[in-house]
């Protein structure tokens, strides 16, 4: 009953006209069509419902728990140390390091990064408590006096970390609405304009920030809170001045902390094909360390820095302190991009390894809602660690499972093991934090290699580490951008007719895409379009030289005299497919095709007679690169416009050699050292053209030309 029957067929209540569809059938259609499409949205909005149900149990979930095991002793660690960074009790770090996976399991697009605190953001949200939570905020008299500054002076300690908690966990919500915002709006687009050598020079000023912080930590040495400009010159001045204070106990903990860190790591760096699971260094000497302060009671005979106090549970759910946003809501950007940022370097690593696609504007949505979750939840701004990353995949972690056991591991030491480290000493926090800042040390030795590849990239890394480390990070930043934006406008005036393009990462298959949509942008028209528009012009003209309408002579296309001229056909108008004929004789004519042509046809115009790719930050090309990019050359090549390459690394040429890439039409004299050596050779080019013929492109209409024009059923 309420069925549809057979159409048309005799005696059937049920059936429908002819040429009608059954009602039910129609709605079940729409219906099915709908719930199709309301999956689809689901699962670009929770890529959870995209890797879950093809999860494989018996391959992957041993290989995840043991790097979840793995993992979560090291955020557990991490976490705790990077609190020391944001200027609140280090209890705090565990909460960071637990409550961000939770949301990011559901609505991250990464299988492997790591979720949690990372240092040069962390520093980045400590600049911002200090400066509004200072202690002498909370300077006071009489015997509630639970702590002293630098000077001498009682401070309410209490008091102080409260209001630093809740500046923290402020300043994270309000992040994550600029990170959801920014991913709603879709700009996922604009960590392009944090080119390498920018990043480079930040991270390496930041990691000098970490390292002048946490050098005060481990000396045990009392000193003002700095912020803002030249702080860290004040910082490291006021600390050599007060370090005949420096504790004995803390100092030899942190130097043999730093020392057994950075050796272990090493080795796991040079054996780590030998080594199944990196040696977990930072939780050896956290145990270790622990066991030894609480044996040798070195908080009482020496004076030691203690965690002390580790709070046990949970915080119920706070709301932010929304009169704060208006003080911070500058600072928040910047963080907000360069942890967006971070995140999605290091997860595009583990993408491009394993052959996934990292989708940047849900990466965006990801974060940002897991900070607003976690801000809600006392918790600082959370992104991703390359160290903690690296751990999570070379123990052998596949999906984002790992990272939800991680997230118990951290949960049991909150809740049950976070009273065992309370005698930790804290200076091994901060040589631990210190230990892990060689990775961004190392950058330093990228400058000479800049230098002589690319003295302007050179210079926007220094001028952005020089710029980051006196101004501090926010106002660092800022100033990098500025610099290699003005460096950008500096090196590429235009000529005109010449197009100057930087693709500012490795090319291979996963993002020729945005190659292509980035050329067809920055030129302004499609060259596979053009060159079908006008063999479509030049089909028309063929067909109304034969009807006698239009002459081909050799300076051009004339009508006949008195003849009313009916070339100005629609674009749109049918052509049929016969064999079309041209006068006999070979007539040579020149087309202006930027000129008005005596046919309808739509023609884009190409403002531009040379392309340059400017391939000084491509390190990689792979095959699918390498087929793509010479027949983007041949696209272009057939439209009179040539394309030339400047500023390419050293083992470039060999990379394209590999793939075929060079033949008799396409030669190494395109390519050149710098993106003025190219404009200085296509001004001599066009210089001698214009000194012969004017530049038009040459067709010749003849029978034995047309034969290779595509057919009226080419698509454009």
């Amino acid at each position: 009953a309420g069925g549809c029957g057979r159409r048309g067929e005799p005696g059937d209540t049920n059936s429908t006209r002819p040429g009608m569809e059954c009602p039910a059938r129609q709605t079940a259609s729409r219906t099915s069509c709908s719930r199709k499409r309301a999956f689809q949205i689901a699962k670009s909005f929770l890529p959870i419902l995209e890797w879950l149900p093809n999860y494989r149990v018996k391959e992957w979930l041993i290989s995840d728990i043991i790097s979840g095991l793995s993992t979560g002793l090291v955020a557990t660690l991490q976490g705790l140390a990077y609190a020391l960074l944001v200027a609140v009790p280090v209890g705090y770090g565990l909460y960071s390091a637990f409550f961000p996976i939770l949301t990011y399991f559901f609505l991250g697009t990464s299988r492997h990064i790591s979720v949690g605190p990372f240092p040069v953001v962390s520093l980045m949200v400590g600049s911002v408590v200090l400066s509004m939570a200072p202690d002498e905020n909370f300077l006071i008299e009489g015997s509630n006096a639970t702590g002293i500054n630098g000077t001498g002076a009682l401070i309410d300690t209490e008091s102080r970390d409260a209001e630093r908690v809740l500046i923290a966990s402020t300043l994270t919500f309000l992040v994550g609405i600029l990170q959801v915002i920014f991913g709603v709006l879709q700009i996922g687009f604009i960590v392009r304009y944090l080119a390498d050598p920018l990043v480079g020079g930040f991270t390496t000023a930041a990691a000098f920030q970490v390292l002048v912080s946490q050098l005060k930590i481990v000396l045990n040495v009392s000193t003002k809170n700095y912020n803002g400009v030249l702080s860290i010159i004040y910082t490291l001045v006021e600390t050599f001045e007060k370090i005949g204070t420096t504790n004995i106990a803390d100092l030899i903990a942190g130097l043999l902390t730093i020392f057994v860190c950075m050796v272990v790591k090493e080795i796991n760096d040079r054996f780590k094909h030998k080594i199944p699971i990196p040696i977990p260094i930072e939780v050896i000497v956290t145990i270790v360390a622990t066991g030894i302060s609480y044996a040798a009671d070195l908080e009482k005979k020496y004076n030691a820095g203690i965690v002390k106090s580790i709070p046990r549970g949970f915080l119920p759910p706070a709301p932010p302190n929304v009169s704060l946003f208006s003080q911070m809501i500058a600072a928040s950007f910047s963080i907000a991009i360069v942890a967006y940022a971070i995140a999605v370097s290091v997860g595009k690593v583990y993408a491009t390894k394993y052959d996934y696609a990292i989708d940047g504007n849900q990466e965006f949505i990801a974060f940002g809602l897991s900070n607003i979750f976690s801000g809600a939840f006392s918790c600082f701004v959370a992104t991703t660690a390359l160290s903690r990353t690296a751990v999570q995949e070379s123990t052998g972690g596949k999906t984002q499972v790992a990272g939800i056991i991680s997230a118990g591991i951290v949960l049991i030491s909150i809740v049950a093991l976070g009273k065992l480290l309370e005698p930790l000493q804290k200076s091994v926090l901060a040589a631990v934090v210190i230990a892990n800042l060689k990775g961004m040390f190392m950058q330093v030795f990228d400058v000479p290699r800049l230098w002589r590849q690319n003295k302007v990239d050179a210079m926007i890394w220094v001028f952005t580490c020089i710029a980051s480390i006196i101004l501090g990070l926010d106002l660092g930043l800022l100033a990098g951008l500025l610099f290699g934006l003005l460096t950008v406008v500096l090196r590429v005036i235009e000529p005109e007719g010449v197009k100057i393009l930087k693709f500012s990462s490795p090319i291979f298959y996963a993002n020729i895409d945005g190659l292509k949509s980035s050329l067809k942008s920055t030129v302004g028209f499609d060259a596979v379009k053009v060159y079908n528009k006008r063999l479509k012009a030049l089909r028309k003209i063929q067909k109304l030289i034969k009807k006698g309408k239009l002459k081909a002579t050799k300076n051009g296309i004339i009508s006949e005299p008195g003849i009313n001229n009916e070339a100005f056909e629609t674009d749109e108008e049918p052509e049929d497919n016969q064999d079309l004929q041209v006068p006999t004789k070979e007539v040579e004519i020149q087309v202006d095709w930027n000129s008005e042509l005596p046919v309808k046809v739509n023609i884009p115009k190409v403002p531009i007679h040379s392309l340059i790719l400017d391939f000084g930050a491509v390190t990689f090309l792979d095959i699918v690169a390498v087929r793509s990019i010479k027949t983007i050359i041949k696209e272009f090549e057939r439209i009179d416009v040539r394309v030339y390459f400047a500023s390419y690394q050293d083992n470039l040429i060999s990379q394209l050699e590999r793939g075929a890439f060079f033949d008799d039409t396409v030669r190494k004299d395109i390519f050149f050292l710098t993106v003025h050596d190219a404009v200085l050779y296509i001004r001599n080019q066009m210089t001698y053209s214009d000194n012969q013929d004017p530049i038009f492109e040459k067709v010749r209409i003849s029978s034995s030309t047309f034969p290779f024009l595509p057919s009226s059923s080419t698509h454009t």
